[in-house]
């Protein structure tokens, strides 16, 4: 049987989860204790495995940590490997992101920041160097911070081509890259930005975006979760469609893909941005099986009763074993977890720290 792995930052360090069957787990930490791990990564291309940690020391600052022994062992580079250049007048507040691109770019790992920058890393995320484009771009002086902070939380890669990243910030929105990041353009074409007064919900930039995923089998296909807004995209970007129907309410911040099957992704839908636990305060997560046109509960195993957890944008993920995992983490310190889809959950862990980033993979 396959061993997956699952990765759990916390407000207060790093668990980390083993299993053969998805059904019992063992965990090991934290890790990193007293760290908010706003970012974890798994990387598995060349034949092994590493993991990169984005860790937050009250005391100590912002870092990047890597293992390549799935957390038996911790290096931490003695010159940080995220910093601002002296020119920007800027310092690292957290990483938001860590994000490996595919096999079409060995060796290149994507960072995104606090404040909003991309920094990019050809030695599999030992040293990274600011992608001066973007942070040049005229507008990125007018992006607004959201309620956590101006961060940029996604960044896409085209499994087609290397050449082609999208990347997405609260409170910028959606910018795209057609040249490896040399320029940049907005994509934001039909998101609305609900906090704006009326005749202005629709500006070029600006949106909060909370997290957008990539389908597995149409990459030009995007599912994107707003700041009040669940949206797709079918040609990469370019323009935004509303995918409602079916949904209890519009506002969230995760979205995840199925790691194989087309026009299937996954919500875990918040009452509004004024009412910050789940619908009717029940605990469900919600699927698509034909790209957002409809979407349907999922609740077996799921907490009955009053519930008011909350899921992170980056803390709903998938594995990619067959069948598919899903997992999410919540405020509350419960990861749950489901080896089949999204048709049957389990409590994994109870009674963590706030759940800030989730991530699982195959890795044996």
């Amino acid at each position: 049987m396959t061993e997956v792995l699952l990765a759990v930052g916390t407000e207060k360090g790093l668990f980390l989860g083993r299993s053969r069957d998805r059904l019992s787990w063992e965990f090991s930490g934290p890790h990193f204790p007293m760290n908010a791990i706003y970012s974890v990564s798994i990387d598995r291309r060349g034949g092994s495995v590493r993991l990169l940690v984005g860790a937050d020391s009250s005391h100590w600052g912002p870092s990047v940590w890597r293992s390549d022994d799935l957390g038996a062992s911790w290096y931490e580079p003695p010159v940080p490997a995220i910093r601002f250049p002296e020119h920007t007048g800027a310092s690292l507040t957290r990483v938001w992101q860590l994000q490996p691109a595919g096999d079409e770019a060995p060796g290149v790992v994507y960072a995104g920041t606090e404040p909003a920058a991309l920094f990019r890393s050809e030695d599999g995320g030992g040293t990274f160097a600011l992608v001066e484009s973007l942070w040049a771009h005229p507008q990125r002086p007018q992006w607004g911070a959201g309620y956590g902070g101006q961060g940029l939380h996604t960044v896409l890669t085209d499994p087609r081509d290397a050449e082609r990243l999208l990347v997405a910030v609260s409170s910028g929105g959606v910018y795209r890259s057609k040249d490896g990041g040399g320029s940049w353009e907005p994509s934001n074409q039909g998101l609305r930005a609900e906090f704006l007064p009326e005749e202005s919900q629709y500006p070029e930039f600006g949106q909060c975006v909370h997290k957008i995923a990539r389908d597995a089998v149409n990459p030009d296909r995007l599912y994107l979760q707003n700041h009040g807004g669940v949206y797709r995209s079918d040609d990469a970007g370019a323009g935004w469609t509303f995918v409602t129907d079916g949904l209890p309410a519009d506002f969230g911040f995760a979205v995840a893909a199925h790691p194989r099957r087309a026009d299937t992704a996954y919500l875990f839908p918040l009452g509004g941005a004024d009412d910050r636990i789940p619908p009717g305060r029940r605990c469900r997560v919600y699927r698509t099986d034909d790209g957002g046109d409809s979407w349907h509960p999922l609740s077996k195993g799921l907490p009955g009763g009053d519930h008011y957890g909350v899921v992170l944008r980056d803390a709903l993920r998938t594995d990619d074993a067959d069948p598919a995992g899903i997992y999410f983490g919540n405020r509350n310190g419960d990861v749950h977890g489901s080896p089949d889809e999204g048709e049957t959950w389990s409590l994994l862990i109870s009674h963590l720290p706030d759940v800030l980033c989730v991530r699982a993979a195959v890795v044996g």
